[in-house]
């Protein structure tokens, strides 16, 4: 079970110090930054961050994406995790991924640590969005694999693209960090992008029957590393 780590209430003057802090000035073509806030949890105390991306173009669909950030995280190399929007999971609990013990072990690592960033992103499904999410779904209860579901539907097994957290980092002085994953991707990804990665952290939660045959195809055919499946 992972305990949450408390972090003293800093006085409402320290916090607005520290946001402005982060309120940097984003040059970045790529992303715009426009919002940030004190964000209490039960891990302790964050600072949430808006983003979207810059429209270059008539039709130009903006993402958006949050970062929450704790400590300092512009110097060394902060523990950093990517995380994809999963409702299902992180809602509702499903036991089909491992999404929601990803995303509470990330927050609780990085309260540990007292310092890193956690991105989240709007890419249900590996980036095929809700509807089509649950239609795979549908299609892996008729037996076929995380993957096989995807491709049926006319979608890559993966069809998200890292450039927004990289440009998340960028804007937020972020250049080298720790990266809690357990996919290569998200590593060549940042590293394409400028952002040096001086250490992978393995992401592996406890298995449950539920989810043992997608995260073993996760590992056979999308290359995702696991030291326990």
């Amino acid at each position: 079970m992972l305990i949450p780590a408390l972090s003293p209430r800093r006085q409402p003057s320290e916090r607005k110090q520290e946001i402005e802090g982060y309120n940097l000035v984003v040059s970045s073509l790529k992303v715009k930054q426009v919002a940030s806030a004190d964000f209490p949890t039960r891990w302790g105390h964050f600072l949430i961050h808006g983003f979207t991306t810059r429209a270059s173009g008539d039709g130009a669909k903006t993402e958006e994406a949050v970062a929450l950030a704790m400590g300092e995280v512009h110097s060394g190399s902060p523990l950093v995790r990517i995380h994809s929007q999963c409702l299902t999971g992180d809602v509702f609990g499903s036991l089909r991924c491992d999404c929601r013990q990803q995303l509470e072990m990330a927050l609780s690592m990085i309260a540990n640590e007292g310092a890193g960033v956690l991105i989240y992103e709007q890419q249900e499904g590996r980036g095929i969005g809700l509807m089509a999410k649950l239609q795979a779904y549908e299609l892996q209860d008729s037996g076929l694999d995380t993957v096989e579901a995807n491709e049926r539907l006319g979608f890559k097994a993966d069809h998200r693209d890292f450039t927004l957290p990289a440009e998340i980092l960028k804007a937020l002085g972020v250049t080298r960090v720790r990266l809690l994953s357990n996919n290569p991707d998200k590593v060549e990804a940042l590293v394409q992008a400028g952002v040096k990665v001086v250490e992978r952290v393995p992401c592996e939660v406890p298995l449950t029957q539920h989810a043992e045959a997608y995260l073993k195809t996760k590992k056979k055919k999308m290359g995702h590393l696991f030291k326990s499946r």
